[in-house]
């Protein structure tokens, strides 16, 4: 009896329409849950500057050993991050990432973020191999192209504690949590 179960199963889902069919037309694309793992992007703050501070701690807590970044020292002619240091390369080895989320984890700074885009494939090894260039967000309204000087606030303090302006520090200390 529990052959013949089996067999129904299959049968009833080989007629199933799946979510390719049709695929890649408008409106038929899958819509993946919010969050789900896809493809990583270097963020960027209001004014422009890069939040990778190029410390390296992704490239240690990826197991598939995938993440490569080089520091360099920003210089106040050539600022990129609001820190000392930023991510002067920074490349993702497709072939190698298991889209498993501990780089995020691991970020500090939150420089390091997973998109909903599930569509990487490409005609090439050597373009699966996703270069700064490509994984950083875009530049939106009121952002500049770094290099620049800090836009919102004198220290990287400024940035990381508060700034902009519409955020605001944490003031909880250890132990304590809010409504409890």
């Amino acid at each position: 009896m529990g052959a013949w179960s089996g067999f129904g199963i299959t049968f009833r889902t080989m007629f199933r329409k799946t979510f390719t069919q049709g695929y890649p037309e408008k409106g038929k694309e899958k819509v993946m849950a919010p969050r789900f793992h896809g493809r990583h992007q270097l963020n960027r703050w209001p004014d422009g500057l890069e939040k990778c501070v190029g410390c390296e701690l992704c490239a240690w807590a990826c197991p598939a050993d995938a993440i490569y970044v080089e520091g360099g020292a920003n210089t106040e002619d050539e600022r990129y991050s609001p820190g000392e240091r930023y991510g002067r390369v920074y490349q993702i080895n497709y072939l190698r990432c298991i889209l498993c989320g501990m780089c995020i984890e691991a970020c500090p700074t939150r420089a390091l973020t997973m998109t909903n885009d599930f569509k990487m494939a490409d005609t090439s090894r050597e373009k699966l191999i996703w270069t700064k260039a490509e994984l950083l967000a875009p530049l939106v309204a009121g952002m500049e192209q770094p290099p620049h000087p800090r836009r919102l606030g004198d220290s990287e303090k400024d940035y990381f504690l508060g700034l902009p302006a519409t955020g605001k520090p944490d003031t909880r200390t250890a132990g304590t949590k809010e409504g409890h």
